[in-house]
Formats: C-alpha cells, sequence, structure tokens
C-alpha cells in the first residue's frame, strides 16, 4: 500500500491532529479526525440514510468528524489515483 500525504489540520499542535491521505493505487482516503459524540452519532442515526438500511455502526467502522476547513484537502475523483 503506497500512501499520499494530502493535508493535516492547519496550525496543529504535535499531537491531536485531523490529517488525510490517499492510498495510491485505489484513491481511498484515509482519514484520522476526531471521534464523533454521542449527540452527532444518535442525530446521525435519527436522519438515517438509505430505506431500510441499519442505523447501527459495525464494529469495524468509525464515525468520525472532519472540521470543515479540511475540506479543502479532499481530492475530486479525477484526482484521487495519480495514473
Amino acid at each position: 500500500m503506497a500512501l499520499r500525504f494530502l493535508g493535516i489540520f492547519p496550525n496543529t499542535p504535535t499531537n491531536d491532529s485531523p490529517t488525510i491521505w490517499v492510498e495510491e493505487e485505489t484513491g481511498d482516503l484515509i482519514i484520522q479526525s476526531w471521534t464523533a459524540d454521542q449527540g452527532t452519532v444518535a442525530e446521525a442515526q435519527r436522519v438515517g440514510s438509505i430505506p431500510g438500511h441499519s442505523t447501527d455502526i459495525p464494529a469495524h467502522e468509525s464515525m468520525i468528524r472532519l472540521p470543515a476547513v479540511m475540506r479543502q484537502f479532499l481530492p475530486g475523483p479525477e484526482e484521487a489515483v495519480r495514473q
């Protein structure tokens, strides 16, 4: 797996820093960020997604909160995988 660094939370201290990478081959985003609090999780579960889809978070998944300022580092589909 080859990761490419995309960005880190501006003016970040040395620890506790939301960070984004892209996996070069697949274009998958790897995101380190703050864990969503219970209020956020509960609201996401209340809103739901598609009819009939569980709102439970499986053990192998997490819900994170990505600060809005970090959106600047999200690549578009054409940028995600370098040819």
